[in-house]
């Protein structure tokens, strides 16, 4: 079933990571209400949790007092899918001073690769200072035309 009104999610939530799980509930359900496949779910997942788990862990440095704050809203600009926006209230940075995963000396490292997956996950997405303060991701995916179905 595709939703036929505007989707629109607003949450706000303590910077605890037992919240990515019904996070994940959550966005599922947007996914679904969107007309997102099961691959562009798991997709949009993986860029959700990561995206809070980097606001928490990145961001906010762990202060349960710092919140973190999650939007999903149905977009459609000629091709119907679903945009999120995560910020947080941490201190921000420069997001072209993040190092390049794929460069030799970061491919063993353990961490570093969470903005360069969700820019793949995704398509569209944007690091950007948020007005309010701290950082805030911008991602969209998009439905995905379906092929007819063969005779």
């Amino acid at each position: 079933m595709v939703h036929t009104h505007p989707l629109s999610i607003r949450l706000e939530i303590s910077s605890a990571f037992d919240m990515l799980d019904m996070l994940q509930a959550i966005s599922d359900h947007a996914c679904r209400l969107v007309g997102l496949d099961e691959d562009s779910m798991h997709w949009v997942s993986m860029a959700v949790r990561e995206s809070v788990a980097n606001a928490i862990k990145h961001g906010n440095q762990n202060d349960a007092t710092k919140r973190v704050f999650i939007a999903f809203d149905s977009v459609d600009h000629g091709q119907a899918g679903l945009a999120i926006r995560v910020r947080d209230e941490g201190a921000g940075f420069d997001p072209e001073t993040v190092a390049d995963p794929l460069a030799p000396e970061n491919l063993l490292k353990g961490s570093g690769r969470g903005i360069f997956l969700i820019r793949s996950f995704m398509d569209e997405m944007v690091l950007q200072r948020a007005p309010e303060g701290g950082m805030e991701m911008r991602m969209v995916k998009r439905v995905q035309a379906t092929a007819p179905d063969a005779p």
